[in-house]
């Protein structure tokens, strides 16, 4: 008499289909939180972006109008409001980088002035606030 011994896998295809639903979820939540990395990324970058810009502009317009440069000089922390001369960059700064503050130091030399402009952000409450900071100098047109 031949007797053939038949193996059954005894659930063997069922546990390889659930170990490789597990990888492919791990590897879906890895993907996903790498683009949720990557976004945080380009938000910041475009945010450091926009206070170059900004910083920029402002340079532009203390340089066309370097007699009255000192009444660019803002500080945050003193709770005054900003010259007439700063409040439209001021505005429009605000409205490109959301919760921005600033912060201007003028210090005029001899034969040129230095102006330190500081614009600070939060991208999200509890994070670690992002601090752009621009120096230039500014060359007195008086100076031969």
């Amino acid at each position: 008499m031949n007797t053939i011994h038949h193996r059954t896998q005894g659930g063997a295809a069922m546990l390889e289909a659930i170990v490789a639903v597990i990888l492919l979820a791990v590897g879906l939540l890895g993907t996903v939180g790498m683009q949720a990395r990557s976004y945080a990324a380009i938000n910041d970058a475009g945010m450091r972006a926009e206070a170059t810009l900004a910083a920029d502009r402002l340079i532009g317009i203390m340089n066309n109008d370097y007699e009255n440069i000192d009444q660019y000089a803002f500080a945050q922390k003193d709770k005054k409001q900003p010259a007439a001369a700063l409040k439209p960059w001021m505005q429009e700064t605000s409205a490109a980088i959301p919760g921005a503050g600033v912060d201007v130091a003028v210090m005029r030399g001899p034969t040129q002035t230095q102006v330190d402009i500081a614009i600070v952000w939060q991208r999200r409450k509890g994070d670690q606030p992002n601090r752009h900071l621009m120096t230039t100098y500014i060359m007195n047109p008086r100076t031969p």
